[in-house]
This record gives structure tokens, C-alpha cells and sequence, in this order.
């Protein structure tokens, strides 16, 4: 799927991201919110992400073979550091990976500044008589 838009819906309790594909398909990810704030709308798509691979890669059978070395060679070393935390059951060590690729997106997660002409534009006003 070739996503085409994405969008980051702020709901009560959670964070909705929605991938937009180019057939028009919508594939979304509900997030909630954690009490300390540490989710929030700048870095839910990248959480919604770092999700997808987790589903992608649930089968307790790639687990495995990856494991033991019997995967296909095209795999990313993010996603078989991911297996292997994962098959260990730590979360410390995948939070730990989620962190650091979250402050490796940082500045491509920046909002857009605004920026605004100083030249004037138009007619200049007609001065006034006293």
C-alpha cells in the first residue's frame, strides 16, 4: 500500500492515526493516551508505525526463525532487534528502541513554521491633512 495522506485525530482518551492509501484504503491505529504525557500528536505516527511492524511481524514462527538465523537475509536489523527483544518479552528494550527511533525522526517531525513578508504590498495610504 502506497500511503498518500496520514492524519492524527486527537480523541479523548486516545490518539487515532489514520494511513491513507492511494486506492483509498484506510488503515488506522488507535493509540491511548498514557497518564504522563510522553504520547502525544507529534509523535503518535511515528508510535502507529513502530505498531504496524509489531503486527506485521507477530507470527510466533518468524519469532523463531529468526532467532535462529534461518530468515531471509532482506530484513532490516530494526526489525529483527524488534524480533529479538520481542521474543524475550522486553519491553524495557523495546521502549528503549522506540525512544531512539522517535528522537532519530524528531527533526522530520517538527511543525512547519509560518513565515510572513515584511515588504508592503498595495497602494500606500493617502496622507493625512491637518
Amino acid at each position: 500500500m502506497e500511503v498518500v495522506g496520514k492524519q492524527v485525530h486527537d480523541e479523548n482518551s486516545t490518539f487515532i492515526v489514520e494511513f491513507v492509501g492511494e486506492g483509498g484504503d484506510i488503515v488506522s491505529v488507535q493509540l491511548k493516551k498514557d497518564g504522563e504525557g510522553r504520547l502525544n500528536r507529534m509523535n503518535a505516527e511515528e508510535k502507529a508505525k513502530a505498531v504496524m511492524i509489531q503486527i506485521a511481524t507477530f507470527d510466533k514462527g518468524d519469532v523463531r526463525e529468526a532467532a535462529a538465523g534461518t530468515q531471509d537475509g532482506d530484513e532490516s536489523p530494526a526489525a529483527a532487534s524488534l524480533r529479538s527483544a520481542r521474543a524475550a518479552q522486553d519491553t524495557g528494550t523495546l521502549e528503549e528502541q522506540l525512544d531512539e527511533g522517535l528522537e532519530a525522526s524528531f527533526p522530520a517531525s517538527d511543525p512547519v513554521s509560518a513565515t510572513v513578508s515584511s515588504i508592503p504590498t498595495g497602494q500606500p495610504e493617502p496622507a493625512s491633512k491637518h
